[in-house]
């Protein structure tokens, strides 16, 4: 691929008329202040690396390992990473087109669809590569955009073409660079345009590329134009920027250069006008590297060796190994998506956000989303991950939904990887406990957060057990991760400790746990207690086979404790909702019935612990820790489902006929009730923000009911059949009604609850707060799976066997 020879970077730079040079210094540094953009993602993709050996590594069946996602809202090109997944470099790529009736921007004066470019005879998604279509609100012009990265590079293309519609158009290209993960700190070139010489067919060709450049430190940014642009500028954003300057319809001051300053800059490109009923296509690559002669190199690749071509390897089409590939080698895909309610679709989009979540340097490393969220009020100024970080939860989650689809090695190189993301005698700083798993970390092990979570100390277990009895782990292997992982985090789940890292220096008593799954509470959580009753008894047969009796006695007799106290701890008898019977969220002690307070969280006042009920108790069946007929299980289920209780406890909200529930009443984390603006604009809480539901919640309560028609004792196979059917057509449906244009599932979802001035959310429709959501997509896979097995996925049977009698 590489047959060509650099001939020339600028040799001579352009000068354009104006106020201003090409060649001056832009002024205004650092800028207005930086954010993030929209985390409501339409669009998200990156190449399909194979493993080498379990690794990522270059010279494998797909080549040169790319370290590139990208994602796409508002019909634009978002954040994009390159190097360690986490590791933004671009916020936003855009067009402004100056129309005959005044300025008019893509995002923001525009309406958006998202396709997939490459999609099977029932269209369902072959590859993350996309087509996005913005079309100006007056009708002006339409923007199509093809968006995709190169498979054997560190680079992202996009190709377009722009049609005027209604009167003549000046399109411009806006690129925002976010080098090195922040908003701060970066420089910018718009002097040069950049001149090779390609070895062709017919002969060496000399090529010139439009060039816009930047870079923060060691991070460089090449974007290259098939076409030299009629205009360049570079500035910084909020004072010399181009969009700013466009205000009046002219790219006036035009900057060659941010010089020696550094800030939040823009590059902006013109391009040649459109006359109206015409057409311009244009494309676009933009390259990464460790230098500015990396990143160019990179850009020019893919033009080198054709875009038609680079798409159709990211693709996997013909010999190429690639996204087709991938969807090829999971086995259980096809019939699983027999129990869609769409054809299949959301099912195959599932399979490649799931995938494509996962950092290319650190196999394994399963994010919760390639988003920040509400990001178009978060600070840029500090690098942070966002949700493109491991919490070992959600990993967990991802791994087996992998597993579900019949992935058989991102769950076991997700396996492999734990230990880094595991508490021991080496982490840097700790004088505390091991054994526990990180509450939240960088993709590398980096620490972030350090809450202790049990559930994210039992859940490795599982999963690891899950492996095992799949034959994916030898036992030779279990027995070496026993010894090395697994013991000490089941150690840990029995004993506790003193913790010892950074600010956290509390002590820890199984199965109290100092945050449940929301990592907000401390106390004892039904959700939580499920999770370690779960791994214990897994940690206990796996014991039992690594010849560690005393071991496997010890683990079993705890979680055989934590079992038969669940009820005692965290089911009120005398609660204020209903006939007073049912599970609280959590319990500060071993007392449901003392209506202790629960802690002030996300903008909300405390509240009595039996005032707030969520559904963490049905991961007591999930995981077969209760019968879903037990009597705890069913004289809760009323209180969850309650519909008539006022706003601030209510869970469950029905819209457009699907049944959605928020993560539990008086929670905080999710848009303001009065306008629907973000939750934590200005790093606050305010008392007006409001939890929206969550559509994974959807799958659970699926998950709960094809438990619960399983242990009916009626084994007429019309009747089963009929109740599968009405799963499916309410929970498998409903998850499915979540999805986006671009078949992707939120974190939340808008609940109707309020006013929307700020975005206009239709009910159901995703929020701001983070899409694509890895677990959202996990809970939909999942619970296909399970439907077509007829049996719960995350049923764990020795847990079931001793428990859910």
């Amino acid at each position: 691929m590489r047959n060509l020879t650099r001939l020339l970077c600028g040799a001579a730079a352009l000068a354009f008329a104006g106020t201003a040079s090409a060649q001056s210094v832009a002024p205004g540094a650092p800028g207005d202040a930086p954010t993030w953009v929209n985390a409501a993602k339409t669009g998200a993709g990156a190449s399909y690396e194979a493993y080498v050996d379990g690794q990522y590594r270059d010279g494998g069946p797909t080549g040169e390992v790319s370290k590139v996602w990208f994602s796409i809202a508002d019909g634009v090109l978002t954040e994009t990473m390159y190097g360690l997944i986490h590791q933004a470099q671009i916020k936003q790529l855009r067009f402004a087109v100056v129309t005959e009736d005044g300025l008019s921007v893509e995002g923001t004066d525009t309406t958006s669809r998202t396709e997939y470019l490459h999609v099977d005879a029932q269209g369902r998604p072959l590859s993350p590569a996309y087509r996005v279509i913005t079309t100006d609100k007056a009708g002006r012009y339409e923007i199509e955009k093809q968006i995709f990265t190169n498979p054997d590079g560190q680079a992202l293309v996009v190709r377009t073409q722009i049609r005027a519609l209604k009167g003549d158009i000046t399109p411009y290209l806006l690129l925002e660079p976010h080098m090195a993960n922040t908003g701060v700190g970066d420089r910018g070139d718009a002097r040069r345009d950049a001149e090779w010489e390609i070895a062709r067919q017919e002969g060496v060709v000399e090529t010139t590329f439009g060039a816009l450049r930047a870079s923060e430190d060691d991070v460089h940014l090449a974007l290259l134009a098939d076409h030299p642009f009629t205009a360049k500028s570079v500035g910084f954003v909020g004072i010399s920027d181009g969009l700013t300057d466009l205000a009046d319809g002219r790219l006036d001051n035009r900057y060659g250069t941010t010089g020696d300053a550094s800030g939040n800059i823009m590059l902006t490109g013109a391009l040649p006008a459109i006359r109206t009923g015409e057409s311009a296509s244009h494309d676009f690559v933009i390259g990464f590297g460790s230098s500015a002669g990396a990143a160019e190199t990179a850009a020019a690749e893919p033009f080198i060796l054709g875009l038609d071509r680079v798409l159709a390897k990211f693709n996997g089409e013909g010999d190429a190994v690639g996204w087709e590939d991938y969807l090829a080698s999971l086995t259980d895909l096809p019939r699983i998506a027999e129990q869609s309610t769409d054809g299949g679709k959301l099912a195959y989009a599932s399979a490649l956000m799931l995938k494509t979540q996962e950092d290319r340097t650190h196999a394994g490393a399963l994010i919760a989303s390639l988003s920040n969220p509400w990001g178009d009020t978060v600070d840029a100024t500090n690098s942070s991950t966002g949700y493109k970080a491991v919490w070992p939860r959600d990993f967990y989650q991802v791994a087996m939904a992998l597993l579900a689809l019949g992935d058989t090695e991102t769950p076991q190189a997700a396996f492999r990887y734990l230990p880094q993301v595991q508490v021991d005698a080496q982490t840097p700083g700790n004088t505390g406990a091991t054994g526990w798993f990180l509450q939240k970390t960088h993709v590398d092990g980096e620490i972030e957060w350090v809450g202790v979570q049990l559930d994210q100390t039992a859940m490795p277990i599982m999963l690891g057990w899950k492996l095992w009895k799949q034959g994916l782990v030898s036992d030779a292997e279990m027995t070496r991760m026993y010894g090395e992982m697994i013991k000490p985090a089941a150690d840990f789940l029995v004993d506790g400790g003193q913790m010892g890292l950074l600010w956290n220096d509390r002590s820890v008593s199984p199965p109290w746990t100092q945050q449940e799954r929301w990592e907000e509470q401390e106390g004892y959580s039904p959700s939580t207690t499920a999770a370690v009753i779960a791994g214990l008894t897994t940690a206990a047969d796996i014991a039992r086979a690594a010849g560690d009796a005393p071991g496997a006695a010890r683990y079993q007799a705890a979680a055989d404790d934590y079992a038969s106290k669940v009820e005692a701890r965290m089911f009120t008898t005398s609660g204020e909702f209903g006939d007073g019977r049912y599970f609280v969220r959590i319990t500060r002690n071993e007392n449901p019935n003392d209506k202790g307070l629960l802690g002030e969280n996300n903008g909300q006042p405390a509240m009595p612990e039996d005032r707030i009920i969520d559904g963490g108790f049905l991961e007591l069946v999930r995981y077969g820790v209760r019968s879903p007929l037990a009597p705890s299980i069913t004289d809760t289920l009323p209180e969850y489902d309650d519909q008539t209780r006022e706003d601030r406890f209510r869970v469950r909200y029905d819209v457009n006929g699907v049944p959605g529930y928020r993560r539990y009443g008086n929670d905080g984390y999710g848009e303001q009730t009065d306008t629907g603006g973000n939750y934590g604009v200005g790093g606050q809480m305010h008392p007006g923000q409001r939890g929206r539901i969550w559509p994974f919640f959807t799958g659970e309560r699926g998950h709960y009911e094809l438990a619960a028609v399983l242990a009916q004792p009626s084994h007429d196979p019309a009747w089963t059949q009929a109740h599968l059917d009405n799963i499916r057509q309410t929970y498998v449906r409903g998850m499915e009604s979540f999805a986006n244009g671009g078949l992707l599932l939120p974190e939340q979802a808008w609940d109707g609850v309020g006013d929307d001035t700020a975005h206009d959310y239709a009910p159901g429709q995703g929020t701001n707060s983070a899409t694509p959501l890895a677990w959202t997509h996990a809970e939909y896979v999942k619970l296909l799976r399970s439907l077509a097995d007829r049996a719960v996925w995350d049923r764990y049977a020795p847990v079931e066997e001793r428990y859910a009698k």
